[in-house]
């Protein structure tokens, strides 16, 4: 078998039905399922739009406008600088705040714990000096002393009346003892347990020396809790029983500080970003501005408006730039124009000398003829000569009459006379007329699709020029195989495609195919009397009615014309019914083997219910990139339709046919009954 030909089918050999799958095949189909599924779900494709709906204009804006990335880039740039600013003098605003705060409260704290020692040492010398033996105990039961309970009070309000406000004292018993008037003892409503907090306790009560830690005041009257630094030190009372001495300060005002900082910082810096976006704002509309100004005035140009100019002002880079825009802008125009006159005196001579050489050749013609029938009596040289004669005087009347259609195309003067026709007549008195030719080739013409009526509005003369070029070729280039003309309808468009199974065409032939005069080898003789323009002719006629020729071949495999035509003269062709690259193609048939054999070779004996279930996968319609003007893999034509009616040309922007003569975005309208199309000009 060879390589072209279709995969074997399940029980041939080679096909292997029984074969396991591999662990890599078995892994690529699973991700290939689960693609699909996703690609699938109504679901998925709703909240994908769902979620992009509201992003695509804000996007579309991004890319078009550079003055708006320009001024967001600066914006987002200069708020992050300003905010790690911020955070740096912040950081050093507290630091700075809070050590100050710390060395003033170590110090009054330190002072403080000194003039309680110094109180409970004179306490305690005074109540020896009474006789009292030490303790300032009265009774035998142990109570405190009226005269302790109410030192400690005195001790707390000397303490912290020092302070006027600034800083609150308490005092905690060591551990659980409340004994011998050590009981909590706060000023300005400190609660004393609350206040202060358990690690620094501990600390405290392990150490000799000064401890600190942050926390927050409560109060018992229910006032808001203040942050505050605490300090506090184990001493010991008149009587050398150790208590819990500590001082709390407030942070409020550096708090105030802060926020203040804070407050400013974030003003100054907002003012600052948008200070920063407004002049990015100016600076980018001063180069932007002459910028979209030479946009606009290049769009202008491009649509034929060769007198558009830049205005130019001042002498900077911006000027010089407007100055060379200007300068080019004159150039082409001034080499346009003399393209313009040259091309319109090629095609006055071209004109003329069709119409003057119309007189001579009606002569030689008269000539010819009365030789021709008289051949009979002449020698066999001179008879043969007299044939050849006529035969190439009927191909200079062809080339002639070619060329008077060209020049009319040139001129703009071609009239389209639409009417709706049945396109089936046509094809039949263009195959009844190409049938000679096709038995001197050896070549069987085949119609498919004619079982129902193909009807369009279109110029019979023009349509049926157009498919007797077609069939002709590709009986001429045939190679004695056979010709099959495909006629289908679908949506707004009718086509019909014209394959062959000869030589084929090489790689770039596909767009160079409808040149004037171009000849894929230039040695094969012309034994139809082809001019060289007849599909020149014939994409002329198809831009007239508003449709498409295309072309595709591949080497040794054949090619395929393909005509799409709208169905009313004003329709705009959204895709074509029969696909640009046929079933039969090489890459289809390897494609297709390859699908055969992988489903061979990884599907079990017996699939689950599920896989019985799954729909069968369509076939995508894809374009191949190389299919555009310019790569030479297939030929897209752009409708051009007449009488001064908008066209979309070549050059314009904006979606363009594909291989399947669709745009993007847009459904194809194909037949349910043929695969994907894709161009290629392999």
């Amino acid at each position: 078998m060879s390589g072209d030909s279709a995969a074997s089918a399940p029980g041939r050999p080679g096909a292997r039905p029984g074969r396991p799958a591999g662990r890599n095949t078995s892994g690529s189909r699973r991700a290939r399922l689960l693609r699909g599924g996703l690609q699938r779900s109504p679901f998925a494709r709703l909240f994908i739009r769902w979620v992009r709906r509201p992003l695509l204009p804000v996007m579309r804006l991004w890319r078009r406008n550079i003055q708006l990335r320009v001024v967001a880039t600066t914006l987002l740039m200069s708020l992050g600088v300003v905010l790690l600013l911020g955070f740096v003098v912040i950081g050093q605003v507290r630091n700075g705040l809070l050590e100050a705060k710390v060395k003033a409260s170590q110090s009054q704290a330190t002072g403080g714990f000194a003039v309680a020692r110094q109180q409970a040492d004179e306490a305690a010398a005074g109540a020896t000096g009474a006789g009292t033996g030490g303790d300032i105990v009265s009774g035998t039961d142990g109570q405190p002393s009226q005269n302790v309970i109410q030192w400690m009070s005195d001790l707390v309000e000397s303490l912290s009346s020092g302070g006027a406000g600034a800083f609150d004292v308490v005092t905690l018993p060591v551990g659980d003892d409340t004994g011998g008037g050590r009981s909590p003892r706060g000023s300005g409503y400190v609660s004393p347990t609350d206040s202060v907090p358990a690690a620094l306790r501990d600390r405290v009560n392990s150490s000799t020396t000064a401890a600190q830690s942050y926390t927050r005041i409560v109060y018992s009257t229910g006032k808001e809790p203040q942050p505050a630094l605490v300090i506090g030190k184990q001493v010991n009372d008149p009587n050398g029983h150790p208590y819990e001495l500590y001082y709390l300060f407030p942070l409020t005002q550096e708090e105030k500080s802060l926020s203040l900082v804070k407050t400013t910082l974030a003003t100054a810096g907002l003012f600052v970003v948008v200070l920063l976006g407004a002049i990015a704002w100016l600076v980018v509309r001063q180069v932007v501005t002459p910028v979209r100004m030479a946009a606009g005035v290049a769009e202008r140009l491009s649509a034929g408006r060769l007198q558009e100019r830049m205005k130019v002002t001042g002498e900077d880079d911006i000027a010089r730039l407007g100055e060379a825009f200007n300068k080019m802008a004159q150039n082409l125009q001034l080499k346009i124009q003399q393209l313009e006159d040259l091309s319109r005196m090629q095609r006055r001579f071209v004109s003329d000398v069709s119409h003057e050489l119309r007189t001579p050749l009606t002569t030689v013609r008269m000539a010819a003829d009365v030789i021709h029938e008289a051949r009979v009596d002449f020698d066999p040289v001179t008879a043969r000569s007299a044939e050849l004669l006529a035969d190439q005087l009927d191909r200079f009347e062809s080339l002639l009459a070619d060329l008077l259609e060209i020049s009319r195309f040139d001129a703009g003067a071609a009239a389209l006379e639409a009417e709706p026709i049945d396109l089936r007549e046509v094809v039949r008195r263009v195959v009844g007329g190409a049938e000679p030719l096709a038995e001197r080739k050896g070549t069987r013409i085949r119609v498919v699709g004619d079982q129902q009526p193909v009807v369009a509005e279109a110029d019979a003369r023009r349509v049926e020029r157009v498919l007797r070029n077609l069939v002709v070729n590709a009986v001429e280039h045939g190679e004695g195989k056979d010709v099959v003309v495909k006629l289908a309808a679908a949506g707004g468009a009718v086509a019909v495609a014209v394959r062959d199974y000869g030589v084929g065409l090489k790689p770039g032939e596909a767009t160079r195919v409808f040149s004037r005069f171009w000849r894929a080898d230039p040695a094969r003789a012309r034994t139809t009397g082809g001019t060289g323009l007849g599909l020149s002719i014939a994409l002329e006629d198809a831009r007239l009615h508003g449709g498409w020729l295309q072309a595709w071949g591949e080497p040794g495999g054949g090619s395929q014309f393909r005509l799409t035509l709208p169905r009313t003269a004003d329709e705009p062709l959204r895709g074509s019914p029969i696909p640009l690259e046929p079933k039969d193609s090489r890459r289809n048939r390897e494609t297709g083997r390859e699908r055969g054999a992988e489903k061979l070779a990884t599907v079990p004996a017996q699939a689950t219910e599920a896989q019985r279930s799954l729909p069968p996968r369509q076939a995508v319609a894809t374009a191949d990139p190389a299919a555009l003007p310019g790569n030479g893999n297939g030929a897209r034509v752009v409708p051009r339709p007449a009488n001064g009616a908008p066209h979309t040309d070549d050059s314009a922007p904006g979606p363009a046919p594909g291989a399947d003569g669709g745009r993007p975005g847009t459904a194809v309208q194909q037949d349910p009954t043929e695969p994907g199309e894709a161009v290629s000009g392999r």
